[in-house]
């Protein structure tokens, strides 16, 4: 869990190196990219321009988003050749909202 500013040391320094998967960077993410997995061809184009590697893949296969680190860049949705990924507003997903 992200601490207050006082509670940063000195420099904003990363002092334990790989702890980047403890933070969930998703949310704050706008937009949403949503998975059809009935238009989905498994060519992995998506998974190779994904800048925060969360595109889900179990046996070659897309399985799914890794939401919890997704920035909803939408570069994959763009990237994706047969619509299987649609960019959908954040709001639709939140219970508080």
């Amino acid at each position: 869990m992200i601490k207050g500013w006082k509670d940063l040391p000195i420099g904003a320094v990363i002092l334990e190196p790989g702890s980047s998967e403890k933070y969930h960077t998703g949310e704050w993410r706008a937009w949403r990219p949503v998975f059809e997995e009935s238009k989905c061809v498994n060519c992995m184009i998506c998974w190779v321009f994904c800048p925060d590697s969360c595109i889900l893949v179990k046996e070659e296969k897309m399985v799914g988003i890794d939401y919890d680190h997704c920035k909803g860049c939408g570069i994959c949705a763009h990237e994706c050749p047969t619509g299987a990924l649609e960019m959908k507003p954040e709001y639709l997903f939140r219970e508080e909202d």
